[in-house]
């Protein structure tokens, strides 16, 4: 796969798909640049991977806030001297129904899921633009595929990340890449964001149940960054068997 001597920042990598993608990627050969809020499981996977001989560097990230996810494409560029894949992969779910009126919550999931992505895209753009080359990876979710109740705004940010890439893509021109990877149930802390707790439980004992490895999304971001410099994987969907 054409993924050796590549750089790739993550966000959201402290843990669950991120955590995996960045294992995932630098055995393959790739150089991280790893982002997310908390700074010592970053530290301890930096420290993983380059224990394994792989090349790692990290940077505390609040993708809420521009500079920081400036600060993480300025860090590639200083320690790599170039940027080759940018993966929007942080992302928050405190679920609830309408009647809740968890504002907040609201607020949450469109500061990260949504704006996190566009800073991302803010950040990178003009590297991939003076590069001539660049590839956008953003994770979205199959819950703005198939619409269930307490997923209404959550869902809502997916699909407008969804809308985001898909226009991201036709105004990338021949020399950019863009892709969207919409994960299923997948056995990740998704619910240690939501705030009302029989929502949270039903979300627990149904990961509990059915959720896929964080691995079988790394490997579908490592597929499609991994097809030659020609090839668009434009959208992937990876749901357990079991999810209907």
């Amino acid at each position: 796969m054409n993924i050796e001597g590549k750089i790739i920042v993550i966000t959201g990598a402290s843990s669950g798909i991120g955590r995996a993608t960045a294992l995932r990627l630098t055995e393959a050969g790739a150089k991280v640049v790893l982002g997310a809020r908390r700074e010592e499981p970053l530290a301890d996977l930096a420290a993983e991977i380059s224990a394994a001989g792989h090349e790692a560097v990290f940077r505390p990230t609040d993708v809420r806030r521009r500079a920081d996810v400036q600060a993480l494409a300025d860090l590639a560029l200083k320690r790599f001297g170039r940027l080759d894949v940018w993966v929007s992969n942080a992302g928050i779910g405190p679920i609830s129904k309408f009647d809740a009126l968890r504002v907040d919550d609201w607020d949450a999931m469109i500061d990260i899921n949504i704006k996190g992505v566009l800073y991302g895209i803010a950040a990178a753009l003009p590297i991939f633009r003076r590069q001539g080359a660049g590839h956008f990876v953003h994770v979205v979710s199959t819950a703005g595929l198939q619409l269930v109740p307490t997923m209404g705004v959550y869902a809502g940010t997916k699909n407008a990340v969804r809308t985001i890439t898909e226009v991201l893509r036709q105004e990338a021109g021949p020399h950019l890449r863009v892709t969207e990877i919409s994960p299923g149930m997948t056995s990740t802390n998704f619910g240690d964001s939501i705030t009302e707790d029989a929502v949270r439980e039903g979300i627990e004992r149904r990961l509990g149940d059915i959720g896929m490895s964080p691995d079988a999304i790394a490997r579908g971001i490592a597929f499609a960054i991994g097809q030659p410099a020609d090839v668009d994987v434009g959208s992937i969907v990876i749901r357990p068997t079991a999810q209907g």
